[in-house]
């Protein structure tokens, strides 16, 4: 599966992440706030069992597919080279 992911700030020079399947838009719910694109056109099932900015693969499957999007937390986050 391919997604786009955004980023937002929190504290500490730290970032919250969300990950949306490819082209779709952020869902009503968390549009109030004000999320930048980190990167886009990510293939989960390529990355090797890394985790995606705090989060995992699976993970992201379980909440995309409860929710229609994934998100991390603040207390996962992992910067990356490419962020």
């Amino acid at each position: 599966m391919k997604v786009d992911v955004y980023k937002r700030p929190e504290t500490e020079g730290k970032y919250s992440y969300l990950a949306v399947p490819e082209g779709r838009p952020i869902p009503n719910e968390a549009t109030n706030t004000d999320w930048e694109s980190a990167e886009t056109n990510v293939d989960l099932d390529d990355a090797g069992n890394e985790p995606l900015h705090g989060i995992s693969a699976q993970d992201a499957y379980q909440q995309i597919s409860a929710k229609g999007y994934a998100i991390s937390s603040v207390n996962k986050v992992r910067i990356g080279p490419n962020v």
